[in-house]
């Protein structure tokens, strides 16, 4: 079974609203083995939203609309598929209801285009769950169906969770289930991977269990995303966690972490498991590398602190491990950690930084040449010294 999402609100053309809803969408229909091949944005506009519709529901046998449910003037998704079903409005006087009841609760008088939100396409059916004012649709449309739900993400989760994709799984009779694991890497590109791997991805397409995937992911490294598709999710999982296992033997101490694991979050949980303690010196990151590991460790536990201050005399990797011991001094705790630029920047390549790693009984430090403008290369910064320390605690 194919679904298309459309998602709907001219904001997200425009780049005001970041559309995060059609990617957490396309990613729950994979779980339920739906393939989603198209995924489109269209603005308010009524001849626009019809046509694209339309043409989704051509190549589709079903269709998600995200957006446009709401109570204004340009929220017209509701009318605009009851034209490509052919069916007038109707008022929904339980729904009405409902949203007044809402707005009693709230203490506050309902508006009266709110009830523009009770207006159903005849045929239609509204969604069980309604966490706000906005109702969903189920809207057949011959043998294929449109579904409809609200743009806004929390309301549109719990609809699809509660109807769309049951409702999605019992039409399409689909048995099968798709899971994927990632990867994540730092230090090896994204070309160097693929070569890497490249006899790997090769035998996979040859025999179809699984399939190899590569994104290049900025200062989160290289993302490498195995999926299988099985008749349920223990063999999903078993195909995934063959393969995996190949992947590791190849990469080694590249690999950092999986799934929803970030640099910090594995280098913390390191330090949690051995009793240690961090402080940093940020002379060249300005407090980047404390708001990252503080979002982890919010009560610095772990983190104890930083020195964001001017580096010392000393230049090179030694001076980065001279930094690096005075933060663990001054704050007193079992590892200090710190980055620094070259006092003389033009005796070096663009980007060159020097990062350093003082543990209680040995001190290493590193020179790497990063990419990028100087916010981009701060970035990258800390997740090369964060993955210095991450080696060194192995």
């Amino acid at each position: 079974m194919r679904c298309e999402v459309v998602a709907i609100g001219t904001e997200l053309l425009l780049g005001q609203v970041v559309d995060t809803n059609s990617s957490w969408i396309g990613e729950q229909l994979a779980l339920i083995g739906v393939d989603s091949l198209f995924q489109v944005k269209v603005g308010d506009n009524f001849g626009r939203m019809e046509a694209t519709i339309r043409q989704a529901l051509d190549r589709s046998d079903a269709v998600i609309c995200c957006g446009g449910l709401g109570p204004t003037q340009d929220d017209i998704t509701r009318n605009v598929i009851a034209a490509i079903m052919g069916v007038e409005m109707c008022r929904d006087d339980a729904i009405a209801a409902h949203i007044r009841d809402i707005f009693e609760g709230r203490g506050r008088p309902m508006p009266d285009n709110n009830l523009s939100q009770a207006d159903v396409p005849e045929g239609a059916t509204t969604i069980e769950q309604m966490p706000g004012t906005a109702p969903g649709l189920v809207c057949p449309v011959g043998d294929k169906v449109i579904y409809a739900v609200p743009g806004v993400p929390h309301e549109m989760r719990e609809m699809m969770e509660g109807t769309v994709l049951e409702d999605l799984r019992r039409r399409s009779g689909e048995t099968s289930v798709i899971r994927s694991r990632v990867i994540r890497t730092w230090g090896y590109g994204e070309s160097a991977l693929a070569e890497t791997l490249a006899d790997q991805v090769h035998n996979l397409d040859e025999t179809g269990h699984a399939t190899i995937a590569f994104q290049a992911s900025g200062i989160e490294g290289i993302k490498v995303r195995v999926t299988a598709k099985a008749n349920d999710v223990a063999e999903a999982e078993a195909i995934i966690t063959a393969e995996v296992d190949l992947i590791r033997d190849r990469l080694g101490d590249y690999i950092f972490g999986y799934d929803e694991e970030t640099m910090e979050s594995v280098v913390l949980d390191m330090l949690h498991a051995r009793g240690l303690t961090v402080a940093a010196s940020e002379s060249l990151t300005g407090g980047i590398l404390s708001n990252r590991l503080t979002t982890i460790d919010p009560d610095m536990e772990i983190f104890r602190g930083a020195v964001v201050a001017p580096a010392g005399p000393a230049d090179g990797e030694d001076g980065a491990i001279a930094a690096a011991t005075a933060a663990r001094d001054a704050i007193g705790t079992d590892i200090g950690i710190s980055v620094i630029g070259p006092a003389v920047p033009d005796d070096h390549p663009p980007g060159t930084v020097f990062a350093g790693v003082a543990l209680p009984d040995a001190s290493h430090a590193v020179k790497v040449a990063l990419p990028g403008v100087l916010s981009r290369m701060r970035s990258y910064a800390v997740i090369t010294l964060l993955d210095l320390l991450r080696k060194r605690l192995d």
